[in-house]
């Protein structure tokens, strides 16, 4: 059988590789690529968001905060917007919304761990990663009310569309989500997406896929009164293969929208930030990604490693695309394409090592 060439799309349609070109000024964030394809899939349901100085918060001494976020939606192909749309467009609003309600000024100089893992923390560092829990916690609540009320039929948010009420919050989405502070990498994530820092060339999680097998996660399904049915993989309820999503009302209480937090310290070793929907995750490993994205980064650009300006819905202004740092993520797409990925596959690739000049 002919193989297609695979389709780029973002979420409302537009290209979302890196192209172009636009000058820069020195408060504008770390360098970027991005990509998101529908690849072998009839619909797209993944949605990117890039928004590098998003707000300046109490809780980071006022200094701005840089946001990628990637969102892969389910169960609702057929209707724009669908959830995972929904999360690109408000979610770091909400977020900021969050944040400048936060009154905190703690000291935001430490993590938990290099690895991400929660060590036990006491003083400063433990209060501000609590009051980052909370907002993450209110911010991914008030996504999932949103998201509880769009209906699966029409994709139109809100009670008065004239669908059959069952039609409400049947579509769900993923949520991974990583704010860069100057100290520290904070991944908030919900679903099986995945965020991988490479650094000195090991592959770091930032995230856990949340799979309805996952011990943990399997007993608080059983606990609510669901069940894990295994019929072509682990799926709650014999239907969804994940644990944790915003939406997907019609599975509650079995999910839940609470994200998981990881906190980890930057370090001069490390290299870059790889934010992925499972599109690549099922077919290339964390480990893989690093090593491709890394050796992209290093590579020498005839032209000069300069900063451009795509046309991709989700992206805020400001943002710095590297065409590095685009050909890493392009690269880690096409990779997956050639290993018969099955789904929607959308990719972000953040330089540690850049910053906004380049080097």
């Amino acid at each position: 059988m002919r193989r297609q060439q695979p389709k780029l799309v973002s979420s409302g349609g537009s290209i979302s590789s890196s192209s172009g070109g636009s000058s820069a000024t020195p408060s504008q964030g770390p360098m970027v690529g991005a990509i998101s394809v529908s690849g072998r899939q009839r619909g797209m349901e993944d949605a990117i968001s890039i928004r590098p100085n998003l707000c300046s918060p109490e809780i980071n001494r006022r200094r701005p905060v840089d946001f990628f976020a990637i969102y892969d939606g389910h169960g609702g192909h057929h209707v724009d917007p669908t959830v995972a749309s929904l999360c690109s467009e408000r979610m770091h609003v909400v977020l900021e919304e969050e944040l400048m309600r936060m009154r905190n000024n703690v000291d935001m100089g430490g993590s938990s761990s290099s690895s991400g893992r929660r060590q036990p923390l006491e003083g400063p560092r433990q209060r501000t990663e609590e009051a980052w829990n909370s907002v993450f916690r209110s911010c991914f609540l008030r996504i999932d009310e949103m998201a509880s009320c769009t209906c699966g039929e029409c994709g139109s948010v809100g009670y008065q569309c004239g669908c059959p009420p069952d039609a409400l919050g049947l579509m769900g989405s993923t949520a991974v989500v990583a704010v860069l502070t100057a100290e520290t990498i904070i991944v908030a994530n919900c679903g099986d997406s995945r965020a991988v820092l490479s650094r000195n060339g090991s592959a770091i999680p930032l995230s856990y896929d949340h799979k309805p097998d996952k011990r943990e996660e399997r007993a608080r399904i059983e606990e609510r009164g669901g069940r894990v049915v295994f019929a072509d993989g682990a799926r709650v309820e014999g239907i969804l293969a994940m644990s944790r999503a915003i939406g997907d009302t019609y599975l509650k209480p079995y999910i839940t929208s609470e994200p998981e937090m990881t906190f980890t310290k930057r370090e001069a070793e490390d290299e870059c930030l790889i934010l992925a929907s499972d599109g690549l995750w099922d077919v290339i490993s964390s480990e893989l990604a690093c090593d491709v994205a890394k050796k992209c980064l290093l590579e020498d650009d005839p032209a000069g490693d300069h900063s451009f300006r795509p046309l991709v819905e989700g992206v805020g202004e400001g943002a710095l695309f590297s065409s590095r740092c685009a050909s890493a993520a392009a690269l880690l797409t096409r990779l997956a394409l050639g290993r018969n990925s099955s789904d929607n596959i959308s990719v972000i690739v953040v330089d540690l090592k850049r910053n906004h000049t380049g080097v």
